[in-house]
């Protein structure tokens, strides 16, 4: 078993960047681990394994050099390093917490602790009430309140991790346990089965004919702490701290234990009301009649049996919310949700042109090698200067660049596209005789995202409205467990893309995930075309896109629901662009 993960290798990488950036180093330092606690995060295999087979690949590696590979293989054979342990003690951990309030960077946490002695966000809160922060400089009434406005939200980044990270630990653990000889069947349950965007624990079901083996192999998983242990269930904390549930269940009542323990609760407290209404009982030990004599056991094994007892289709897991599934089964058999093999294109990735770390050649062989039947590259545009952007020379020089290497394809059209910036003051930072000349145009806010409801959806809908735009990139600007949404008026969006016939995306960035699953079912009703994007930045960067597909099936989307499901010609028809 190899001990640490990619998702935790990234996880100390970043960590090192905050406290380095804590304590004012050197920005090229900390910039450096920050690109690679990135380009680890997106790496498609294990570098653990990698460290442990063939640690000279690691150096292969755009953006992990000698430095970065040697910690890459002391984290993963000792779980740390010399220099994450120097800084963690010279720096009070309750300053890391401060951070991951939103617009509270590292100088004015460490401010925090070093002027009020502010140590926990409790602490954090109680300052705010009592307004001791408006008082230091750099600080002010706009920005205490602002922070006050954060603390909840980086209370629930303690308590809740990426489903992306969540997966990784899912998916060792059950290859540990997979080695147990009694281990009949396993499954994984709970919000993570249901792909919710974070996972705040793991839930873990086995059939096995020696419960002791089974829960004395997830006591050796590396690192573990045993919280507790009975005869059939067993609780373990992981060093990240995420806690994990193992139960041992019976054959017959596996299939009820799966779908009781998936949840929602919302949805079983439904399931139990229409059992009750047919003299039924619904529990995690299965569906039982309920008779003047007793209960009787009627079904158990399967998920589809217990279902089925009630009249019901198996809900795929990631509808199972009790928003829409119950409407949907009354309504006849249940919509096949959309599937990442749908997926015929890509319609939002950087290259070395602006912040990507793949060449546009590099980018269109990895698309390729997916299959894909066209990609667009949508680089930034001149208002992200700090990531290089393009102005309209260096854009059309990209087109003719991208010109040339379509006249050599036979199986991709490469797209010549952009990711245009909605200005402060409204309108886009390209001139329109420009992007007139796009096949594809994705317009986002990146600045200004602290302006009120009334300017921020004003940009939007000016956007909207602008006949050369395709699409809206992460149109709430949310960062999972970093920054909230900003405020706009969705409804009025949802009305204006769908008026003036435009698309918005679903970013399957992890951390993005941009419409939410809500937001994207309420585009779908209104019906707006989503796009499910990679936002890749290097050729692995479209492995992410099973994420977007994940929270688009808990959105109830179907195939036809997406854009980029279809044929080129269809969406250029789709967008009046032919």
């Amino acid at each position: 078993m190899i001990g640490m993960n990619n998702a935790q290798i990234a996880d100390a990488f970043d960590l090192i960047a905050d406290l380095l950036e804590i304590q004012g180093a050197n920005p090229f330092r900390v910039r450096a681990y920050r690109r690679g606690a990135r380009v680890v995060r997106e790496w498609h295999e294990s570098l653990a394994r990698v460290a442990a087979d063939d640690p000279a690949r690691l150096t292969a590696i755009e953006g992990i050099g000698r430095d970065l590979a040697d910690k890459i293989q002391a984290l993963v054979s000792t779980g740390s390093v010399p220099l994450l342990e120097e800084l963690r003690a010279q720096i009070p951990p309750s300053v890391l917490d401060l951070m991951r309030i939103p617009g509270l960077g590292p100088k004015k946490a460490a401010v925090l602790q070093r002027e009020l002695g502010i140590n926990t966000l409790d602490e954090l809160r109680a300052a705010c009430q009592a307004h001791r922060l408006r008082d230091l400089k750099g600080f002010g009434a706009k920005t205490e309140t602002a922070i006050a406005a954060g603390i909840d939200l980086a209370q629930s980044a303690n308590e809740r991790i990426y489903w992306s990270a969540a997966d990784q630990y899912a998916q060792e653990l059950v290859e540990h346990l997979r080695s147990v000889p009694g281990i009949e069947k396993i499954a994984l349950a709970g919000s993570y089965r249901r792909g919710r965007d974070t996972v705040g624990d793991l839930d873990i079901l086995t059939v096995s004919s020696d419960a002791t083996a089974a829960m004395d192999q997830l006591a050796q998983f590396d690192g573990v702490e045993v919280v507790a242990r009975g005869g059939t269930k067993m609780t373990i904390r992981l060093p990240s701290g995420l806690q994990v549930d193992l139960r041992v269940v019976p054959a017959e009542s596996f299939g009820a234990a799966l779908q009781y323990f998936t949840g929602s609760k919302e949805h079983n407290i439904v399931l139990r009301g229409l059992a009750k209404s047919r003299g039924l009982k619904i529990n995690e030990y299965g569906v039982f009649e309920v008779t003047p004599e007793g209960e009787k056991y009627v079904a158990g094994r399967t998920e589809e049996d217990v279902y089925g007892t009630l009249g019901l289709p198996l809900f795929p897991p990631e509808i199972r919310e009790s928003r829409f599934e119950f409407a949907l089964a009354g309504a006849g058999p249940l919509p096949r949700l959309v599937e990442l093999t749908d997926l015929r294109g890509d319609l939002h990735m950087h290259t070395t042109a602006t912040d990507g770390r793949g060449t546009l050649a590099e980018m269109v062989a990895a698309a390729r090698a997916r299959g894909f039947a066209y990609i667009a590259i949508t680089d930034h545009s001149k208002r992200v200067s700090m990531a290089n952007g393009l102005d309209e020379a260096r854009l059309r020089a990209q087109w003719a660049e991208i010109d040339r290497l379509n006249a050599t394809l036979t199986d991709l059209r490469v797209l010549k596209g952009v990711e245009v910036d909605i200005l402060e003051r409204g309108g886009l930072d390209l001139a329109d005789d420009c992007l007139r000349e796009a096949d594809w145009v994705v317009a986002s806010v990146h600045y200004g995202q602290n302006q009120s409801r009334e300017q921020i959806t004003a940009r939007i809908l000016g956007a909207l409205e602008n006949p050369n735009v395709s699409a809206i990139a992460h149109p709430t600007g949310r960062l999972i467990n970093r920054r909230a949404p900003y405020e706009v008026d969705l409804e009025a969006v949802f009305k204006a893309a769908a008026a003036h016939g435009k698309c918005l995306e679903l970013n399957a960035n992890p951390a993005r995930l941009d419409l939410d699953d809500l937001a994207a079912a309420a585009a779908k009703a209104h019906g707006i075309p989503i796009v499910i994007s990679s936002d890749a930045h290097s050729v692995d960067g479209f492995n992410v896109l099973r994420y977007g597909i994940l929270q688009a099936r808990r959105a109830g989307l179907t195939a036809g629901d997406v854009l980029n499901t279809r044929a080129w010609p269809e969406v250029q028809r789709l967008l009046g662009r032919g």
